[in-house]
């Protein structure tokens, strides 16, 4: 059997399928090759189509299928990662209502916030493990307060995943994992938050039935088989947010295991059998893809919006044309610590680990006789680290202290310094691999179906390799110069 992952991310898709006997990836394709627009029609907001994420997984199925690599056919399942914490909304006709808000558009953060006092911090911390902040929720209650006409017309709430596998399947599901991090699910009790629910008064009708990350999602479409070239008994057998699914192609699925990601955004994720959580919501705790009710797995996550984020910026403002790797090779030529110049990459809507506070990025001490764009391309890489060590240091302050983080080779963690000012700066290995989300999907989609299991699932898994950090490394220097710079926006 063949198996199928979906990556929905932000920037674009990716499709990879991978050989259930022998968990090798056959091949991995992204669509579409231009990054993914996000909608900001004012400052803080951000939106995406989902329709078009949908024509987009379309397109990039078909890309995969083009290469004559396998049988589409021999598909027997479909696994599914998605950006975290969007809004999807669908009306009886399974419709999309309105755009979906997405994971770092910040309009809900005073909703999220009085929410947070209303229901009363301790209850909060206890029970959702979070505070409403800025997540779906919130988002929810905004649409709520702002669109009446379309909050009528709700018939169900999903995140980006649950939305993709109703359009290959025309069923509706979710499951507690995609309810935690949206903050609607009480892990006190075992339930819907009557408390999240009550407070803003949504009825719990609009949340789909509930399902195991691990399951049978729905059969196929059979319209949207013979579109895609895919056998009418092909189902969808697993969906999680990205960086649980991250974790998941990482094997990082045990208490004390930590995961990161420089995409987009960037990620620091631990695994705990503890209801733990931040008393200022900095970092945040949700179901992970193996929780179940007898056996508490929980993803503790770090999450800096303005990281890959800012890289790609400077590219298409700044580098004039070149591509990541020439920016790469032009930034390896200047020192560690970038000649003074420190960037503070926070940019990208309100951020959880600062407060939820937008304090959008600066750069500090250019001198126009000195620095160069290059001298930009290596201070936005350092910055970005040095985000990560700031984060990890309060991940530390509650109790997760990685003696190793595995992460996969590719967005940030492809650039050779960058790895070198992560390294150095958090001062912990970093275990490097070549998956990536959506052979991960790929790989949850077999657990789904049953091909193979949590513990056998990474069998045949290798690292590429393992960067250690060095004694006395002078990032430690720069980091806290640019802490200190951090912490006068603060």
């Amino acid at each position: 059997m063949l198996l199928l992952g979906i990556d929905l991310g932000t920037s674009s898709i990716k499709v990879s399928v991978i050989d259930s006997a022998t968990q090798r990836c056959l091949c991995t394709v992204q669509y579409p090759d231009t990054e993914t627009i996000i909608i900001a029609e004012q400052a803080g907001w951000a939106e995406q189509s989902p329709e078009l994420w949908w024509e987009n997984i379309q397109q990039a199925i078909l890309k995969a299928h083009a290469l004559k690599v396998y049988d589409p056919a021999d598909i027997g399942a479909i696994g599914i990662a998605y950006q975290m914490h969007g809004l999807v909304l669908v009306d009886k006709q399974q419709k999309v209502v309105r755009n979906s808000i997405i994971w770092c558009d910040s309009r809900a953060v005073e909703i999220g916030n009085e929410a947070f006092k209303a229901i009363g911090k301790e209850k909060c911390l206890s029970d959702l493990l979070n505070s409403p902040g800025n997540f779906t929720a919130s988002k929810l209650a905004w649409v709520k307060q702002n669109e009446p006409v379309i909050f009528e017309q709700i018939h169900k709430v999903m995140l980006p995943g649950d939305f993709i596998a109703m359009k290959l399947t025309g069923e509706i599901s979710t499951s507690i994992s995609a309810l935690s991090e949206g903050i609607f699910w009480d892990f006190k009790n075992e339930e819907l938050s009557k408390d999240v629910f009550g407070y803003y008064g949504f009825d719990t009708a609009i949340i789909p039935k509930i399902l195991p990350v691990f399951s049978e999602h729905g059969k196929l479409d059979k319209a949207i088989a013979a579109k895609l070239f895919l056998a009418t008994d092909t189902v969808v057998t697993y969906k999680s947010g990205d960086q649980p699914n991250n974790a998941l192609s990482l094997n990082v699925l045990k208490p004390g295991e930590v995961a990161a990601n420089g995409g987009t955004s960037g990620v620091i994720y631990g695994v705990s059998d503890k209801l733990t959580y931040d008393e200022q919501s900095r970092i945040n705790t949700f179901a992970h893809v193996n929780y179940t009710l007898q056996q508490k797995r929980l993803g503790v996550l770090l999450c800096i919006n303005g990281t890959g984020i800012l890289n790609r910026w400077v590219k298409d403002v700044v580098a004039s044309g070149l591509s990541y790797d020439t920016m790469n090779l032009e930034a390896a030529k200047i020192p560690v610590g970038s000649q003074g110049l420190r960037i503070l990459p926070f940019g990208n809507g309100a951020e959880r680990m600062l407060n939820n506070r937008n304090i959008g990025a600066h750069f500090h001490h250019i001198d126009f006789n000195l620095h160069s764009r290059s001298h930009i391309f290596r201070a936005v890489q350092e910055g970005i680290a040095f985000a990560f060590r700031y984060g990890l240091d309060i991940m530390r302050g509650n109790g997760m202290n990685p003696s190793m983080i595995r992460a996969g080779h590719a967005n940030m963690f492809s650039s050779e310094f960058f790895i070198q000012a992560f390294v150095n700066s958090c001062g912990v290995p970093l275990e490097l691999h070549s998956n990536e989300g959506s052979i991960g999907a790929a790989i949850g989609a077999g657990i789904g179906k049953g091909e193979f299991t949590t513990e056998n699932a990474f069998s045949n898994v290798r690292a590429l390799k393992v960067v250690e950090p060095k004694k006395d490394s002078e990032y430690e220097t720069v980091y806290q110069e640019w802490k200190a710079l951090l912490e006068k926006h603060l």
